[in-house]
């Protein structure tokens, strides 16, 4: 594989977005070596739908659009970044505020730990910020042709 790949998607603020950046993370991870069907790509989809989620619902319509960004280098660590224009950084609620939502970034924060890798919050040049994840990338192993099999 190349020593550094990259992907991007721009998906307007809208609910029906989270899916379609799910669904563009999963088949492109797919497409790099990682089977939709493992217990990473169902932990890597799930921390998108929270990213995309929270760049959909807490930008308050002041973020048109944002941006799904993948890179994999040397085959090592995997960086997952959503991009949106609002200035104002996530906040952890307190406990008794968080009833029906504020808990994206802590699952989020949990899963990727879970995983080895870090989360991170940044401002962008424009005045938005960038959530992102860095995990250690593990592709199962293929299995071996043969193996397990008896001869007749």
């Amino acid at each position: 594989m190349a020593d550094h790949l990259e992907a991007s998607v721009t998906l307007p603020s809208e609910p029906a977005s989270v899916s379609a950046a799910r669904t563009y993370v999963v088949t492109t991870l797919a497409e790099w070596g990682l089977p939709a069907d493992t217990d990473a790509a169902e932990t890597i989809r799930l921390i998108v739908s929270e990213l995309a989620t929270n760049a959909v619902q807490h930008t308050f319509g002041q973020s048109p659009t944002f941006t799904v960004d993948l890179q994999l280098d040397r085959d090592e660590h995997l960086r997952i970044g959503v991009t949106d224009s609002h200035p104002r950084f996530p906040k952890r609620l307190p406990a008794a505020v968080q009833q029906d939502n504020g808990r994206g970034l802590v699952i989020i924060r949990w899963l990727t730990a879970e995983y080895g890798g870090k989360l991170r919050i940044r401002p962008t040049r424009e005045g938005g910020k960038t959530v992102s994840i860095e995990l250690l990338w593990t592709v199962p192993a293929a299995p071996v042709p043969g193996a397990g099999q008896q001869d007749p």
